[in-house]
């Protein structure tokens, strides 16, 4: 897929909305911003009357004071103007108060908005996610919503005082003269018709140039990730370019987006300056004629001035709209993206389904599993693993033994067929029961960036210190624990990065061992841990395999052999099954992996 089509794949693919559209979609999502909305905006247009004073009391000066028969006097002079300064003190108490009532909803909306974002995030199944780039989806949290952040707080402002500005001025200026004000209305329907025009175009490249992000982010979260692999092969400069390119193709966006929306908001100088000129021409050409006093066409003229300097900004502001509509309208893409494995406690869908205390059989009932680009990944499974017995999963790469433990612990759903645990189909129990009955032990031993004791914590909510000493004793692991600088308080860095990778794996099936799952599923768990360290370990994994159905993606003979049983995939299939010694014997697809694993121990002196 080339890199415009990686852009527009995943939580983006689909039609694309217009900005009032998104902004409709964005309210309903954030009912903070929309309670006391009026007040807000009643506020606001306090905050702007006290500017259309200043043109009525410019009018009253010079019309009933400096040109009136008796001359300038206090009374009608001064009037006006202690008036005019009364009316300005509260239009400034107004915007004071809608500026800090805007600001308040606004933090809220997006605080909620943030954390509903990045909730939905883990919503979303595996293969939702795989679907987009991890940095993409970040930058949906964080600059996106942070781009919708600064618009409300700046950009909402100023739309919100000087779009009150511009109704208010119009009205005042048709109650001065209807004439003039057509006038005015005709020089800037042109100005009107082409940001009708030109919005949508506006709206694609900041599109573009927000997802063009996403994919920035993705880059270099991938080179930091990867630091290690790109310093031990050398491959800096290969690295550095992927970077380049994917700024290039930001900087290309941004260009993009940029030189579209100053060639559309630009336009607006020019017609304010018309507007000016063709009022002051006529304004003359009636006062001449009597049709209207100075003081009223001066005061017209300041009103203009008021109307036209929010169209002037609100060009400029539309430009940053654009942007922040293009963000909101990614967080909104996210937010109302439908999670296809879903809880059904969240959707009060059986929420008292609760499944029986004790061992638990797994029953696989003809499962087939599709993934979206048309891999068929499994075909026709039926199994079943009664509840304390250990089984291996064996198969080449890309049998399917993967997929089938996802399927196992629902971070998907078969395509067809049905997975069944303690007679309960998996879709019918609530994730928090089905979560505290079956855990897996990823192979690569993730942990989160905290102390030992933290991640091993990680394995239940509610964890003891005891309940992790406890799984440090049980896994004959104190002699390791105490040759860390600071033992179980011991930071292991991002991703664990400070430990080697079997000290992951360690920590991993710790926080297994925390969980207390009924059925425990392992991606060969201790792959990476040295001969000595599975030595010791072999004990506590007898207790801990203890009473609980167990299921090994089993990458070596070992493991296999320790098994009560061998399930064996290969192309989709489940094709054998039974004990290790009974399927050895007997041709097959199991034999010949049982005489591959011989031969690599033979030729590494395994």
């Amino acid at each position: 897929m080339s890199e415009d089509g990686a852009l527009v794949a995943g939580l983006d693919r689909g039609a694309q909305r217009g900005a009032w559209q998104t902004l409709v979609r964005g309210l309903r999502q954030v009912p903070q911003i929309r309670r006391g909305l009026l007040l807000t905006l009643l506020l606001g247009v306090g905050a702007t009357a006290g500017r259309l004073i200043t043109p009525v009391a410019v009018q009253h000066v010079v019309d009933e004071g400096l040109l009136a028969p008796e001359g300038p006097t206090l009374a009608n002079v001064g009037a006006p103007l202690a008036g005019a300064a009364i009316a300005v003190l509260a239009a400034g108490l107004c915007g004071f108060g809608m500026f800090r009532r805007l600001i308040t909803v606004s933090e809220a909306a997006l605080y909620d908005l943030r954390v509903r974002a990045f909730r939905r995030l883990h919503d979303l199944s595996i293969l939702h996610q795989a679907e987009e780039q991890r940095g993409s989806l970040v930058a949906r949290v964080t600059g996106d919503v942070d781009r919708i952040s600064r618009f409300l707080q700046a950009g909402g402002v100023i739309l919100l005082i000087n779009g009150g500005q511009l109704v208010l001025a119009l009205l005042v200026m048709a109650w001065y003269s209807i004439t003039l004000t057509l006038l005015v209305v005709a020089v800037f329907v042109p100005l009107v018709l082409l940001l009708r025009w030109g919005l949508p175009y506006v709206i694609a490249a900041h599109r573009d140039e927000r997802r063009a992000m996403g994919a920035l982010m993705a880059r270099i979260s991938e080179s930091v990730g990867g630091a290690d692999v790109v310093r031990a092969y050398g491959i800096e400069d290969r690295t550095d370019a992927r970077v380049s390119e994917a700024v290039q193709h930001h900087y290309e966006a941004g260009f993009r987006a940029g030189k579209r929306a100053s060639l559309l908001f630009s336009t607006g100088e020019t017609f304010a300056a018309a507007a000016s000129g063709a009022v002051v021409v006529l304004g003359v050409l009636m006062g001449v004629g009597g049709a209207i006093t100075i003081g009223e066409l001066l005061a017209f003229l300041f009103l203009v001035s008021l109307f036209v300097a929010p169209v002037q900004v609100a060009t400029e502001v539309l430009g940053e709209a654009q942007k922040a509509i293009a963000g909101w309208d990614r967080v909104l893409n996210l937010l109302e993206a439908e999670p296809d494995v879903i809880d059904p406690a969240a959707q009060r869908a059986n929420p008292d389904v609760a499944l029986p205390a004790g061992g638990l059989d797994l029953v696989v009932d003809d499962v087939g599993f599709t993934y979206p680009d048309g891999t068929r990944a499994l075909e026709d499974v039926s199994i079943t693993l009664p509840a304390g017995r250990q089984v291996a999963v064996v198969g080449e790469t890309g049998s399917g033994k993967t997929t089938f433990a996802k399927l196992v612990c629902r971070l998907m759903d078969p395509t067809d067929g049905r997975i069944l645990l303690g007679d309960e189909e998996l879709w019918r129990i609530p994730f928090a029961e089905l979560r505290r009955r079956v855990a897996m032990v990823p192979q690569d031993g993730f942990l989160f960036d905290d102390t030992v004791a933290g991640n091993i914590r990680r394995g239940h909510r509610d964890a003891t210190d005891a309940d992790v000493r406890e799984a440090i004793d049980a896994l004959a692991l104190s002699d390791w624990v105490a040759s860390l600088p600071e033992g179980l308080d011991t930071p292991v860095g991002e991703r664990g990065s400070a430990l080697s990778a079997g000290e992951r794996q360690i920590i991993a099936l710790a926080r297994a061992f925390v969980a207390d799952p009924d059925l425990l599923v392992l991606d060969e768990a201790t792959s990476s841990v040295d001969p000595g360290t599975e030595a010791r370990l072999q004990e506590a994994m007898t207790r801990l395999f203890a009473g609980r159905s167990v299921m090994i993606i089993a990458h070596r003979l070992s493991t296999a052999q320790a098994a009560d049983e061998v399930w064996v995939f290969d192309q989709a299939r489940l094709v054998q099954q039974g004990p290790h010694e009974a399927l050895a014997a007997q041709p097959g697809r199991y034999r010949e992996l049982v005489d591959s694993w011989r031969g690599v121990q033979v030729a590494t002196g395994g």
